[in-house]
């Protein structure tokens, strides 16, 4: 039973991308977030790779695990039950966290939520900053996802408005840094040259902000082109590249897109939150400008603090307390990892009911005696 003073108390896994990531909360309290990281692993190859990105879950999978329990001071007996992260994702990584998640419900006999990345980077601010109003409207912006989505019911109802064509923020902010030759990942070196910088030295284009345009879509791809163009011309003609003014203003473009359509969103759809995640939104700027924003239209903005904007298992462990909590199905034992799960899937039930998987609980002796040597 969920403890009543202070909501279920969940596990989450976290390992859609290069991070390990393993949260435990109460409710809306957040008990432990452990994160192991293989992005030094990748950087000597300029971006992630998804094989590394596996084997490094699976070292890291059962440490970062035990390392959380230790730090929320609970046992795996105790909890309420266990999420992880079903997609989207690198598929080879998704199925790491799959398995073990599985593994552990199945021999603690807990209920197993497999939930979706992008509704977890919403759902992490409850740790913050409490409840999610209802609906909420959320900026996600990370190396892979750059989406508006309207969450009526963020367990239940998560509707896309809008998403990159093409280049992700992150992304782009990975290529401009490799152009620059300011190593891998590019956000925050980025963001730390920009302070120096001038963000109206250089004017880069903005992407898909012409009257035609979608609405609520983006597109880096152009912006990064400019950009590259114009370092490489820099550099035919002899001249120093300005690292500090290019990192500004490339930034600035970015920035500037994402809240100017963010803010619309939520006036058109009479919406008076605007809660901004993913790992982009760590990015000082972006924060900065948001913030102006939208005082000036009247909302209120939500940002968790940044280590809970970039991937981890906190986020994961949180849309699981809130599944548990308003009584959402668990998932089957046959739940696979789903690279290109959709956001309208905010987690992936069973067909057995609320606390169900579909199959019978009943463990065999072997099973029983293994449970009670690895969790008693």
């Amino acid at each position: 039973m969920a403890d009543s003073r202070g909501g279920p108390l969940v596990l989450g896994i976290e390992t859609s991308c290069d991070e390990t990531g393993v949260g435990i909360v109460r409710g809306h309290t957040l008990l432990a977030d452990a994160v192991a990281s293989s992005v030094d692993e990748h950087a000597r190859f300029g971006g992630v790779v998804p094989e590394v990105a596996s084997r490094a879950h699976l070292e890291a999978m059962v440490p970062t695990i035990q390392r959380a329990l230790k730090d929320a001071g609970v046992t795996a007996s105790d909890l309420d039950g266990i999420a992880v992260t079903a997609g989207p994702g690198l598929a080879g990584a998704l199925l790491v966290g799959v398995s073990a998640a599985k593994a552990y419900a199945y021999a603690l006999g807990k209920p197993l939520y497999g939930v979706n990345h992008l509704a977890s980077h919403i759902c992490v601010d409850q740790l913050e900053h409490g409840a999610l109003p209802e609906p909420t409207m959320a900026l996600l912006v990370s190396g892979g996802h750059s989406s508006l989505l309207l969450a009526p019911d963020i367990t239940a109802d998560v509707r896309p408005l809008g998403a990159t064509i093409d280049d992700a923020a992150g992304e782009a902010f990975d290529k401009v840094a490799r152009v620059l030759n300011l190593g891998f990942p590019g956000g925050p070196v980025i963001d730390r040259y920009a302070r120096e910088g001038d963000p109206e030295a250089i004017r880069f284009p903005r992407g898909l902000t012409g009257p035609r345009d979608p609405l609520y879509d983006f597109s880096f791809s152009g912006l990064k082109t400019a950009v590259a163009r114009w370092i490489e011309a820099k550099r035919a003609a002899g001249e120093q590249v300005p690292v500090a003014d290019v990192s500004a203003s490339f930034q600035e473009a970015v920035v500037d897109v994402l809240t100017r359509k963010a803010v619309r969103a939520c006036k058109d759809n009479g919406v008076d939150h605007l809660m901004i995640g993913g790992g982009v939104a760590a990015n000082s700027r972006l924060r900065a400008m948001a913030a102006r924003r939208c005082e000036d239209a009247g909302i209120t903005l939500r940002v968790p603090r940044p280590k809970l904007c970039t991937d981890n298992g906190a986020m994961v462990a949180a849309l699981g307390a809130e599944m548990v909590a308003r009584n959402r199905a668990a998932s089957d034992w046959d739940l696979s990892a789903d690279s290109s799960l959709p956001v309208t899937e905010p987690h992936v039930p069973g067909e057995g009911g609320p606390h169900s998987h579909g199959h019978s609980h009943d463990h065999d002796h072997v099973h029983e005696i293994s449970k009670d040597n690895l969790y008693s």
